[in-house]
């Protein structure tokens, strides 16, 4: 147990938050952490900030992917349609 909470409510929580976010949404979000963690670690190792040219490319190539990903599940949009009838 952790402290009271045992695994079985972390799974419902996490079924949960699964429900209401959905899988891609969450992956995005972990990548973005991750993305997050791998700067502040970088950041950490070299606190001059004289980062090699190389490194720079790199960074800017992942975050025009990651635009053009974003830009293309921006486009769909969710929900349903009903069919509406004229009145005369």
């Amino acid at each position: 147990m952790l402290g009271g909470i045992s695994i079985w409510q972390l799974l419902i929580v996490l079924g949960i938050i699964i429900l209401i976010f959905g899988t891609k949404k969450l992956r995005n979000i972990g990548g973005d952490l991750g993305g997050a963690v791998k700067g502040f670690k970088e950041a950490m190792n070299n606190p001059d900030g004289d980062d090699d040219k190389e490194g720079k490319d790199k960074d800017k190539a992942a975050a025009t992917a990651q635009t053009s990903i974003e830009k293309k599940e921006s486009d769909v949009i969710e929900g349903t349609a009903e069919k509406t009838e004229q009145r005369k």
